[in-house]
């Protein structure tokens, strides 16, 4: 049994069989990779423009963990894309690899247009304790939250569900800003909008019930990145 079989095995054993089904909508894939550089690494070693890829993002990270380190964003029009994906060349210590699928409410991703001035992006993970309690995260936001950031001036970029990658289950999204002081004003607006606190008063919809840990990194697009 091959490698793609075998994952689509999984998934049909954990419910997500549908997600993976040739005859349903086809949503991009997004595939994540953070490769730990070395001390002192040179930003000219860092990954360019893929043949064939989509967009490629390509950021360094602000305020996060294991640096110094790059992450990398594919995007693939199919799973099989994904898995084909070519190792980069360049020097790094290791890497960590997840593969996303776009959520059906979202099934492309919004490069944002250009800006005069560099801009900060935010890559959010939201684990959940099951598939079940994963699947109505992933309805929350495409039944409104999404559109909530969206309206407030979040510029979402991509949001996708983990099919292959570490702590499943989980969805990652990203976000953009024009600088820190933006991001910490957007949240306090998004924490108090009456749509979220509506959406989020709903039973079964609260962060207790159906997100078990939450993490972020804030990164600044390299200049080889397609996502800027």
């Amino acid at each position: 049994m091959n490698r793609r079989k075998a994952i689509r095995g999984i998934a049909a054993g954990s419910g997500l069989g549908p997600l993976l089904a040739a005859d349903s909508p086809q949503p991009e894939y997004y595939e994540l990779r953070s490769y730990q550089l070395r001390n002192g690494y040179s930003k000219t070693t860092l990954p360019v423009k893929l043949a064939g890829a989509g967009a490629v993002g390509v950021f360094n990270p602000v305020i996060g963990e294991n640096t110094p380190s790059v992450l990398v964003l594919m995007t693939h029009r199919t799973f099989a894309d994904a898995e084909r994906a070519p190792d980069l060349d360049f020097d790094y210590v290791r890497y960590e690899r997840t593969i996303l699928r776009a959520f059906p409410g979202r099934p492309r991703m919004q490069v944002p247009p250009e800006a005069k001035s560099p801009r900060i992006f935010e890559l959010r993970t939201y684990e959940s304790n099951n598939a079940a309690t994963l699947r109505r995260k992933i309805e929350m936001f495409d039944k409104g939250e999404a559109a909530i950031f969206q309206r407030l001036g979040m510029r979402p970029v991509f949001f996708g569900e983990a099919i292959a990658g570490a702590s499943l289950p989980h969805l990652s999204y990203m976000l953009c800003y024009d600088d820190l002081a933006a991001r910490d004003r957007l949240w306090k607006a998004f924490g108090a909008d009456p749509e979220w606190q509506k959406l989020r008063s709903q039973p079964g919809l609260s962060d207790a019930e159906i997100v078990s840990n939450i993490s972020n990194v804030i990164l600044r697009a390299a200049p080889s990145s397609d996502i800027r």
